[in-house]
């Protein structure tokens, strides 16, 4: 039998080489009997009858010539391998192009205010991605932002040449490894006159399975170990902070078995060492727990908001600062995993933070 070939196109959309098309509502399913082991629960999670689930499957298998689920009397349903590596495939694209595709969406929308006869202004940031700064759009009856995903340089240069009204930047709060973050970064930062807005601290380190047979707890264990390690992109803050953990551990990159594949965000990260393609990564721990990995603690960092001294006082600016104090923001940020409130909508400096009184 002619096996199809899986093509993934835009969009999160799946289909076969010769053009057949697979519904999302597939991936829904696969994920849900992944969770609960029965046909009928992940049936109805995905709002469609059993009969629809079971001949989708059916379909499935007709295509590829190997069964998504099985079946097993008394025992509930289990995904096969393949459908095991198709529920990896379509949460990888997700975690991969999803900020991209938000970013896309705020921006557009900013362009469709800007035509609206008395449009309310709309705050431009830019941010390296995470987990928190990624629940700011949710509020946007309180204030509405144009939500841009860019690496700390990127940001940093966007607000220096006034392409952006706030930029995030995050630095560990232990002060010794903080001063080489903010040296590293000297050239964007001296001469301006940036205000810090707290947000809150977040926690990075190692991601496995926690099914692997070899773990490691330090970045010693992880070069001696020989294991397949993932990482962010070479420019982002994440991928610096690690670069910096290496060699105050006496490591260079080299001392490491790293894949050339680099991911954009946290959660690719953490995807990709979920669907087994990397035994290690490195990233926040809220993307360790969405996918159900075993998390190692290497640094504490503080996320923070930047923004020039002249804009602190503007309304917008100030409709952020009273939503990121507000109780109901704050009860969200608690629910992140390795994520906690930085004291935030305080007005500090650089010096404040590393004197450890900011």
């Amino acid at each position: 039998m002619h096996k199809k070939k899986l093509n993934i196109a835009p969009a999160w959309v799946f289909r076969t080489d010769d053009g057949e098309l697979f519904e999302p509502v597939l991936f829904r399913l696969l994920e849900s009997i992944r969770d609960t082991g029965k046909l009928t629960a992940a049936a109805e999670v995905a709002g469609i009858s059993y009969r629809h689930a079971w001949n989708l499957f059916n379909r499935g298998a007709d295509v590829f010539g190997l069964p998504l689920v099985v079946m097993r009397k008394g025992q509930g349903t289990t995904l096969s391998a393949l459908g095991e590596k198709l529920l990896w495939a379509d949460q990888r694209v997700k975690a991969r192009l999803g900020p991209q595709i938000d970013s896309m969406a705020s921006e557009l929308n900013d362009q469709v205010q800007q035509l609206l006869a008395g449009r309310h202004p709309v705050l431009r940031l830019h941010a390296s991605h995470g987990y928190a700064v990624a629940l700011l759009p949710e509020f946007s009856d309180r204030v509405e932002i144009n939500l841009q995903y860019r690496n700390s340089e990127e940001a940093l240069t966007a607000l220096n040449r006034g392409e952006c009204d706030i930029a995030s930047f995050h630095f560990p709060s232990c002060p010794e490894r903080a001063r080489d973050i903010i040296a590293h970064y000297h050239h964007q930062l001296a001469g301006n006159r940036f205000c810090l807005i707290r947000f809150v601290t977040r926690r990075e380190g190692l991601m496995m399975r926690k099914d692997a047979t070899v773990k490691v707890q330090s970045l010693a264990e992880l070069a001696s170990s020989g294991l397949r390690f993932i990482g962010r992109d070479r420019h982002s803050g994440t991928r610096i902070l690690f670069n910096l953990l290496m060699r105050n551990a006496g490591l260079t990159e080299e001392s490491i078995n790293q894949s050339p594949q680099q991911e954009f965000t946290h959660t690719a990260v953490a995807a990709f060492v979920a669907a087994g393609m990397a035994d290690v990564g490195f990233g926040v721990e809220a993307a360790a727990s969405q996918f159900n990995l075993d998390f190692v603690e290497m640094a504490c960092e503080h996320y923070l908001l930047l923004c020039r001294e002249d804009r602190l006082e503007q309304g917008d600016l100030s409709h952020l600062i009273e939503l990121i104090r507000s109780q109901a923001f704050v009860d969200r940020i608690h629910h992140l995993p390795g994520y906690e409130p930085d004291d935030p909508g305080t007005v500090t400096t650089f010096e404040q933070l590393l004197a450890g009184n900011g």
